[in-house]
C-alpha cells in the first residue's frame, strides 16, 4: 500500500534573530534555515515531490512528502516560503489565529501574502490550547471560530486543521469534521495512505540539529518504530500526569 510521510515543522531560525519562544521544549523544534534548505535540496536531488496536505491526499505517489508548518511564525514567509518556491515545492501552513501580529509571528497581511503566493493555509486553533482539556464551548471557539476568522481574513475556505501539542481524541475529531474541515493532522507517528482516516493523519516532527540521513529516514519511513516506542511512553506519561503536569515535568527535564 502506498503511503506518504507528513513532515511537521515549526519555526525556521535565522542567525541573529530571536526565536518566538525560549522554552527548551519549543526550541528543540526550531531548525536552522541552512538545515531546512539542505533538506529541501535532498528532496529535489532525489526527485521527491514536496506537497501541500490537499495535494498529498489526492496524489498517488511513493516519492512524495507533505510539508506542514505549525503556529504561523514570521519566518514561514521570510525564510521557508522562498526556499520552497526556489525548488518549486509547496506546503501547508497551519495558523494559530490569535498569534497573528505578535512579535515573531505573521501579521494578517503576511498571511494574505503567503496565501497569494500559492501556499495552502490551514488552521492550528484560535489560541493554541490543548483541545482534549476543553469543554464543548472551548472546542467550538478553538476549532470553529478560528476557521471562520481565517476565512474572513483570506476570503477562501480553510480545509485543514492541526492539533496544538498533538493533543487529540475522538471528541476533537468529531468537532473538526462537523466544522467542515477535510482533514485533521495529529502528531501520531505513522505514514498516511488512501486507507488512512483523514481525521487522524499522522505526522513526523523535523527536529533541531537533525542529520540529513535522519531526515531521509523520516521521508522513507525507516526507523519509525523507534520513534513510536518513545512516543508511546510519552503518551502514557501524558495520560497519567495530565497535560499541565506533564509539561512542567518535561520542561524540568529539558532544562
Amino acid at each position: 500500500m502506498r503511503s506518504l510521510a507528513y513532515l511537521m515543522y515549526h519555526e525556521v531560525e535565522l542567525p541573529g534573530r530571536a526565536v518566538c519562544q525560549s522554552d527548551p521544549g519549543y526550541v528543540r523544534y526550531v531548525i536552522d534555515a541552512a538545515d531546512f534548505e539542505r533538506q529541501m535540496q535532498w528532496l529535489k536531488d532525489g526527485q521527491w515531490q514536496a506537497l501541500s496536505v490537499s495535494e498529498a491526499l489526492r496524489r498517488d505517489t511513493t516519492r512524495g512528502v507533505a510539508i506542514t508548518f505549525d503556529d504561523g511564525c514570521e519566518t514561514d514567509l521570510l525564510v521557508a516560503a522562498p526556499i520552497l518556491q526556489s525548488f518549486n515545492f509547496t506546503a501547508t501552513f497551519y495558523i494559530t489565529y490569535t498569534f497573528l501580529d505578535r512579535d515573531g509571528y505573521l501579521s494578517r497581511e503576511q498571511v494574505r501574502t503567503l496565501s497569494d503566493m500559492g501556499f495552502e493555509i490551514g488552521c492550528h486553533s484560535m489560541t493554541h490550547a490543548y483541545l482534549t482539556d476543553l469543554n464543548e464551548d472551548g472546542l467550538h471557539r478553538e476549532v470553529v471560530e478560528s476557521k471562520l476568522c481565517l476565512e474572513r481574513l483570506l476570503g477562501k475556505t480553510i480545509e485543514h486543521f492541526s492539533c496544538p501539542g498533538g493533543r487529540y481524541d475522538l471528541r476533537v475529531a468529531r468537532v473538526v469534521k462537523a466544522a467542515g474541515y477535510r482533514s485533521l493532522a495529529t502528531s501520531r507517528l505513522h505514514r498516511n495512505s488512501a486507507q488512512t482516516n483523514p481525521y487522524a493523519l499522522g505526522r513526523v516532527a523535523v527536529m533541531r540539529g537533525m542529520r540529513i540521513d535522519e531526515f531521509a529516514g523520516l521521508c522513507e519511513g525507516r526507523g519509525l518504530w523507534r520513534l513510536k516506542l518513545r512516543s508511546s511512553l510519552q503518551q502514557g506519561a501524558k495520560h497519567l500526569l495530565g497535560n499541565a503536569l506533564y509539561d512542567r515535568a518535561r520542561a524540568a527535564v529539558l532544562k
